[in-house]
Parts: structure tokens; C-alpha cells; sequence
């Protein structure tokens, strides 16, 4: 679980990527640390930034913060909260 970071330089939160999250991704979870008073909007912002491939996924997804759904993309992340990425899924 992740823990606080320093109040100046932001909090650390655990993503975890699902499906075609994962794979673009390249992993099942990480910590990642985001700018005090970012939301989970900033976070997929970062998130893109790093490949294409990831980009094009996240413009697509649906997000969790602690299991209940983002509505929200602008409310600041938490400190230890958990953001789940979950792309549009098929089937029943």
C-alpha cells in the first residue's frame, strides 16, 4: 500500500489496470505519485504521457476511486486511495 508523500510535493496512490489497461500498460498496478490537489483527470493526463498505445486506452476507460465510480475527474486524489482503470468491456 502506498504511502503519504511529503504535503509539498503531492500523494502517492496505487493504480491498478485492467484488461487492455494492463496490457498498454505493461503491469497489474503501481504507485504513483500526483500533485497535491490533482484529480483523477490529471492522473490519466500523466498516465497518457507515457505512450501512445496507453493514450488511446485511457480515453476510452472508466475509473474507480476505492471502488465507487468517478464522477468527479476533478476532486482531488487522496493520499493511499486506489484508482482503478477499467476500458469498456464485452460480453456478459
Amino acid at each position: 500500500m502506498p504511502t503519504p508523500t511529503d504535503s509539498s510535493t503531492g500523494v502517492s496512490v496505487t493504480v491498478r489496470y485492467f484488461a487492455a489497461a494492463r496490457a498498454a500498460a505493461g503491469t497489474d498496478s503501481e504507485a504513483v505519485s500526483v500533485p497535491r490537489g490533482a484529480g483523477v483527470g490529471a492522473l490519466a493526463e500523466d498516465l497518457a504521457g507515457r505512450s501512445e498505445r496507453l493514450a488511446a486506452v485511457l480515453r476510452r476507460c472508466s475509473y474507480l476511486r476505492d471502488g465507487v465510480a468517478v464522477r468527479d475527474h476533478e476532486a482531488p486524489l487522496q493520499p493511499g486511495e486506489t484508482v482503478d482503470i477499467l476500458p469498456p468491456f464485452a460480453g456478459g
